[in-house]
């Protein structure tokens, strides 16, 4: 199994999601494009505009990826995957991103490129990069609260561990067991690698605590913007 670390940003670095229709769009997207069937986009609903449900829809997907954590941000986003089939990297992110480049287009009458190139992606191969993306991913929020964080310090660490806590665009609340978007992820195989809910969650507290005190150095190497 190859892991794959896929990233994209908005060309000129411009913001991708500028409400929370976009964000619930990307998100449904990710769910809905998974398939290696032809879909038509909306067959599937959000319940309560949270997770996804498919209430008239008995046919199962073929999954072209394993999708096992994302952040979404307002300029770029971040995917963990692995793909089912030969290619499935690259057949899902090309419906992904052209599908949501079209509906961005369309909403906000605008024409051109909205990605700043071809998605990057990246393949895990070494067990450090492995271990600390997932910590990584879904620390980017941070970005939002406490931006200081990329320089491996964190002023407040109850406060920054909160926000993450409140930010519903990634897979966070999922693997601590708080219930957000849990059908777009495969959760078994991280879940074995980072613990239960409530280990992860700990985990995840104790990390920022250790950027408050400058002792993290792990994450050097996976600052990719």
């Amino acid at each position: 199994m190859v892991l794959y670390h896929v990233l994209n940003r908005g060309v000129d670095k411009r913001d991708i999601f500028l409400d929370e229709r976009d964000y619930l769009r990307f998100v449904h997207s990710m769910f809905e494009l998974n398939n290696q069937d032809r879909v038509t986009l909306c067959s599937y609903n959000f319940n309560n505009n949270s997770d996804i449900a498919s209430p008239n829809i008995k046919k199962p997907r073929k999954l072209l990826v394993d999708i096992h954590a994302f952040c979404l941000m307002p300029n770029h986003y971040h995917i963990m995957l692995t793909p089912r089939i030969e290619g499935g990297v690259s057949k899902f992110m090309k419906k992904l991103n052209m599908a949501y480049a079209k509906y961005f287009n369309i909403r906000y009458e605008r024409v051109g490129a909205l990605f700043q190139g071809r998605y990057k992606a990246i393949p895990i191969t070494d067990e450090g990069h492995f271990l600390y993306l997932p910590y990584y991913i879904h620390m980017n929020p941070l970005d939002l609260s406490n931006p200081e964080w990329r320089e491996k310090r964190i002023k407040n660490p109850k406060k920054a561990f909160g926000a993450l806590k409140n930010y519903r665009w990634s897979s966070f609340l999922d693997y601590i067991g708080i219930k957000n978007f849990p059908s777009v992820t495969y959760r078994k195989f991280l879940s074995s690698v980072l613990g239960v809910p409530k280990i992860y969650e700990h985990n995840m507290s104790e990390y920022i605590k250790e950027l408050e005190k400058n002792k993290l150095d792990t994450l050097g190497n996976l600052m990719l913007e």
